[in-house]
């Protein structure tokens, strides 16, 4: 036999050969491994993503009321239960239910904003229970988890993985300080740039951003911890993701609905951005006619990359009012070719028209008229979030009752100055306006309120130079022992505080506006201005424009009183509901988003923190809270408009 090997025959072993290593490239190809091998499979995916943020520890549902159909040609207000983290969890177990590959984000601020924050045990205790009902796939860091501090950040963090979940937290701007509890050295892995999720087969890339110059000025994050460009910070993390071979890549911001959109359009190789800080309603116009709120745009809203390519941005507003369902579909290359979704506000089915129950008539058309706008989701609670929630808010309910201040002289409340027979006159004591102080300065309790929050602001918040309080807004007196609850009453509404940077002519403006809503026609005495580290000489008889006179502004450094210049700019510390125009106040309402910042904290708890700070009583232990010095109330002077 001869071993001679044909021409033909070793051509023919050749190509068997190359065929065989071929074979073996693609299933090495194919193989799945570790979050750093490459994504190659090349084949389309369609994603749901599921996200809510800036929930602001608000756990509770509250009442909402709706332009709804229930019969008739044109809608009515109709009463519904709305909201809560425990409809929030079960939205998003019904949704994940329906759909395959799907994320569950949250895109930061979690904390502060109720008393569930710091009153219902640790601080974001609460939150971190309610959070884990869902068991987020990754949560990013937002400006008020720094609130309390990088150590005070750990503990949440600590309380989140607690569980079964351990919801990773992710962050690629923010570097913290060598003395920081979140240090790598001291905390390794405990907050990451980004996450690397697998869906589908698919690998996606999930990048965290902080807002930095909002955290690092107005919130408390350690001294040597710092905040990185935000598109600087997401390009580089962007292209270690891409370096892996995952081509599918989603920013998870905490910057806002602006800058997303700027900074995505500076981004290379960003598909899709989950973003939140600006508490951004997106959605059609029906959002408005329906009485849910007004959009800024539309969900999701398209912009384009750096490369030319599409990105999909979304927000789901605040409080735990909406989960979003952004539907997302990618083609072989990792190119978003489809996006789609839907803003579910989250509701009950308890409906009221007028106070009362709907007739069986009445309840078809206003179930009709729900499913017709496309973003109410009847949702009830879930079973288990709710029992989750139970121990804290008995501790809520037993917190209300502690004793939290001793007021030993009564702290008068009064709207507007003006002596007998003005408005507003018979809100006070007997004993009150015997003294006759209410009448030349206004309400003691007011004025407390508009100090409180300008010495808050400067001890915890970045800073103010002024504070801005209505005198409507503040409910009650305080006398003698003090509860909790009775510090709530004080200021009910829920408001959140906002820092404007307004010039000095902008102050006046402001002043004036607020006695316009008073004394101008069809006037109330809710909108009368109360301010801290601001005073001024009002005279009501005056037209628009003339009743303040003599505006001074107290100098933090040296407590003296100086002018107030028009031209200089001021930081002003004031209840959301006045800074978006509320009350009158349409100098407020007008200042530009560059110049505005959303402190993100609630009025009773800036309170609350204020009564904190105080000297306490000998005998009883309790903080005391006494009326402040005659130089630190606003108005001056009156001149009431029957002089």
């Amino acid at each position: 036999m001869s071993l001679r090997v044909s021409k033909y025959e070793r051509t023919t072993r050749a190509l068997r050969m190359h065929a065989v290593a071929l074979v073996l490239l693609a299933g090495l190809a194919g193989c799945g491994g570790g979050d750093g091998d490459s994504d190659t499979k090349g084949e389309p995916l369609d994603l749901t993503i599921l996200h809510i943020n800036d929930h602001h520890s608000t756990l509770e549902s509250k009442s909402k009321t709706l332009q709804l159909h229930a019969g008739g040609a044109a809608p009515v207000a109709v009463a519904v239960d709305a909201g809560g983290f425990s409809r929030v969890a079960s939205a998003i177990q019904e949704l994940e239910k329906s759909s395959k590959n799907v994320l569950k984000l949250h895109a930061g601020d979690a904390l502060t904003g109720t008393l569930y924050f710091n009153r219902a045990g640790k601080d974001g205790e609460a939150d971190a229970a309610m959070m884990n009902t869902v068991c987020f796939d990754a949560f990013t860091l937002g400006n008020h988890e720094f609130d309390k501090g990088d150590a005070g950040l750990k503990g949440f963090i600590d309380l989140l993985h607690a569980g079964a979940c351990k919801t990773p937290v992710i962050s690629a701007n923010v570097k913290f300080g060598a003395s920081s509890a979140l240090n790598a050295a001291k905390a390794p892995g405990l907050v990451s740039p980004s996450r690397v999720l697998e869906r589908g087969g698919q690998k996606i890339g999930i990048v965290g951003l902080t807002i930095a110059q909002k955290t690092k000025g107005s919130s408390s994050p350690d001294p040597d911890t710092t905040f990185e460009d935000e598109a600087t910070a997401a390009q580089r993390e962007i292209d270690a993701l891409r370096q892996q071979g995952i081509n599918k890549i989603i920013v998870m911001s905490h910057i806002g609905y602006e800058y997303d959109q700027q900074v995505a359009a500076r981004l290379s190789g960003v598909d899709v951005v989950v973003g939140g800080d600006s508490h951004t309603l997106l959605g059609p116009a029906t959002l408005k006619s329906t009485g849910v709120g007004t959009p800024s745009g539309a969900y999701p809203t398209r912009v384009t990359s750096k490369d030319g390519k599409p990105v999909c941005i979304v927000q789901a507003w605040e409080y735990a009012q909406v989960v979003g369902e952004l539907k997302v579909s990618f083609d072989a290359n990792g190119d978003v070719t489809q996006c789609s979704g839907t803003p579910h506000v989250l509701i009950g089915s308890n409906f009221t028209v007028g106070g009362k129950a709907p007739t069986a008539e009445e309840a078809k058309a206003i179930e009709a008229s729900v499913k017709s706008a496309g973003f109410l989701r009847a949702t009830a609670p879930s079973a288990a979030a709710d029992q989750v929630l139970k121990p804290f808010k008995d501790r809520i309910a037993t917190f209300n009752q502690t004793l939290s201040a001793s007021v030993p002289r009564e702290l008068c409340s009064r709207r507007v100055p003006g002596g007998e027979g003005s408005p507003d006159y018979g809100r006070s004591s007997a004993a009150c306006n015997a003294e006759g102080s209410v009448s030349q300065r206004g309400g003691d309790i007011q004025q407390l309120v508009a100090q409180a929050y300008l010495e808050v602001a400067n001890a915890k918040y970045g800073g103010a130079d002024i504070s801005l309080q209505s005198g409507g807004g503040v409910r009650i007196p305080l006398a003698g022992s003090v509860t909790a609850a009775q510090v709530i009453q004080v200021l009910p509404f829920g408001n959140m505080l906002f820092r404007l940077e307004i010039t000095g002519a902008e102050v006046k403006s402001m002043l004036e506006d607020g006695l316009e809503a008073v004394y101008g026609k069809g006037g109330s005495t809710g909108p009368y201005p109360y301010t801290g580290g601001l005073r001024f000489d009002v005279n009501a008889a005056q037209a628009f424009g003339q009743r303040v006179s003599g505006v001074e502004v107290r100098n933090r450094t040296s407590g003296l009183w100086e002018p107030l210049v028009a031209e200089r700019t001021y930081r002003l510390f004031v209840l959301s509901f006045n800074a978006t125009g509320g009350d009158g106040y349409k100098t407020l309402a007008a200042v530009p988003a560059a110049r505005r910042l959303d402190i993100g904290v609630l009025d009773a708890d800036v309170f609350f923190s204020y009564i904190d700070q105080q000297a306490r009583d000998a005998g009883t232990n309790l903080p005391l809270l006494q009326r402040l010095p005659t130089e630190l109330y606003s108005t001056k002077s009156f001149v009431d408009v029957t002089r």
